[in-house]
């Protein structure tokens, strides 16, 4: 199946794409470089060389290319804090609605009186959650509220914005309206790496994030693993 992936700081420290090729593709936004094999792509939307922080991502540049490639289904996986007690560090979600006020969303409409209607499609999320189970359980249908970063949120912020949804990051609304607005079938699977700042007692900054980020990373390469072979 053609299908391309989207992944950030978890895609860093796998070797399961070690041996994809790497290629680059010029966009009328910049050069993007991605992993590619066969008919499926992978980009990390941090980049390959010094990685990028969330509100500095070219992410025009990232979904254009894969629009001209050819792409129209797009799997993203995110990092997420979680906003629920519910919800607690090692769950993968599925969003299917998202909040992103902070920050003007990423648009291709930049000389036009237009705009997309919001939308994250996940079509392939249905078969991804029946044939990743029982392995994996995807909690599907939760609100994403995205923040500008690139700190974290302080705890006054995440009392605010708890009721707003059930994860908190900062790159997916923009990948998902720039998604809409190309045409591509944008498919949300996020992991909850950490309780947002304040939340059952936690505090977060970044160096404590990033040892929860390699605390699941082989929950993470098998469900790409499994993710490949379902959509191979």
């Amino acid at each position: 199946m053609k299908v391309a992936f989207i992944s950030g700081t978890s895609i860093v420290n796998s070797t399961l794409f070690s041996s994809w090729e790497v290629k680059t593709v010029e966009t009328q936004y910049g050069l993007v470089t991605y992993k590619s094999r066969g008919e499926q792509a992978l980009i990390n939307r941090h980049g390959y060389a010094f990685p990028l922080p969330p509100h500095s991502i070219n992410y025009r540049a990232n979904i254009r290319a894969l629009a001209d490639l050819g792409f129209r289904d797009v799997v993203s996986l995110n990092s997420v804090g979680s906003l629920k007690k519910e919800l607690p560090p090692g769950t993968f979600v599925s969003c299917s609605d998202y909040v992103g006020l902070q920050q003007g969303p990423a648009t291709f409409f930049d000389e036009e009186l237009k705009g997309g209607a919001p939308l994250i499609a996940n079509t392939l999320i249905p078969k991804l959650i029946a044939e990743l189970a029982p392995e994996f359980r995807i909690h599907a249908g939760k609100t994403y509220v995205q923040m500008r970063g690139p700190r974290f949120e302080t705890k006054a912020e995440i009392k605010i914005v708890q009721h707003w949804g059930d994860v908190i990051g900062m790159t997916a609304a923009h990948e998902a309206d720039l998604c809409t607005e190309a045409g591509l079938r944008y498919n949300s699977l996020a992991l909850i790496d950490n309780y947002a700042n304040g939340l059952e007692g936690t505090e977060i900054d970044f160096a404590k994030f990033k040892d929860l980020v390699k605390s699941n990373q082989e929950r993470v390469n098998r469900l790409f693993e499994r993710m490949l072979e379902i959509l191979g």
